[in-house]
């Protein structure tokens, strides 16, 4: 049974993301990286937990493989399985086995979503063993020193069906991340999105005062990348009003009463 030959040239970042250091994330993942600890990023929806693991496959020069977890994924999904193409048999690495044979890394977004008897998969990678069983073929692979399993998710999403098991937990390190500072977030916005100052200076304010209202009931604030949304809209010639309606207002909420507050602060503030 012939094994389907792996590309890994497509998941090499080959230019530099865009990235601004909040604390130091990222020495610490420098750190872990050179140990062999495994990562979890643990962060609001939007707060940049992708772009900075993007900047950190760059910087250390290893293919990126990432899997967006579900709840149908299966362990199957993440190991691989056997496919019949052309009249033969042949075994297809799912993204896992593909990073660990390569020595990349596998990134694991929002691992909460992903069925509890799919993760437990992971447990022997993340172990002084560093081993992948491959039952269907009979094999165990040896993840190579530059391999390194990330996980992510949104804490603010847990519940007692989607929460991280103790037995995974534990077997990570935990880098917290948030919406940056006002000034890095300004910055961000006016690189990503091209527009001015004033303009990302404007929704950086918006934004402090939507995420209040977390306080009062409202379940996410106005990530980053909604408020670079409502910058590309504004620079296509949108009213900077309206932008804000339907790249902020709209998309946060479906209760009525939190999403007229919402636009009651754009209008104000607009």
């Amino acid at each position: 049974m012939l094994a389907k030959e792996i590309k890994i040239e497509e998941y090499y970042i080959t230019e530099e993301p865009f990235y601004i250091p909040v604390g130091n994330e990222i020495e610490i993942f420098e750190a872990a990286y050179k140990n062999r600890v495994p990562v979890i990023l643990k962060g609001p929806t939007g707060c940049g937990k992708t772009r900075f693991l993007q900047y950190m496959a760059w910087k250390l020069k290893r293919p990126l493989i990432t899997v967006a977890c579900h709840e149908d994924l299966t362990a199957s999904d993440l190991v691989g399985r056997y496919l019949v193409k052309g009249g033969e048999t042949v075994w297809v690495d799912g993204p896992l086995t593909k990073a660990v044979r390569v020595g990349g890394i596998c990134y694991l977004d929002e691992i909460v979503e992903a069925r509890k008897d799919t993760t437990v998969v992971i447990h022997p990678l993340t172990d002084d063993r560093r081993i992948l069983p491959i039952e269907k073929r009979g094999e165990i692979l040896k993840a190579p020193p530059e391999f390194m399993l990330v996980l992510s998710y949104n804490p603010r999403y847990q519940s007692a069906l989607k929460e991280l098991k103790q037995s995974t937990r534990q077997r990570f390190i935990a880098i917290n991340f948030d919406f940056p500072p006002k000034d890095i977030e300004k910055r961000v916005i006016m690189h990503e999105a091209k527009v001015s100052e004033e303009i990302a200076e404007d929704l950086v304010n918006l934004a402090e005062k939507i995420r209040n209202l977390r306080e009062k009931g409202l379940e996410e604030g106005a990530s980053t990348r909604l408020l670079i949304y409502a910058a590309n809209l504004i620079r296509e010639g949108i009213d900077p009003r309206t932008a804000c309606e339907v790249a902020i207002a709209n998309t946060i909420t479906d209760d009525a009463e939190m999403q007229r507050a919402i636009k009651e602060i754009i209008w104000a503030m607009l």
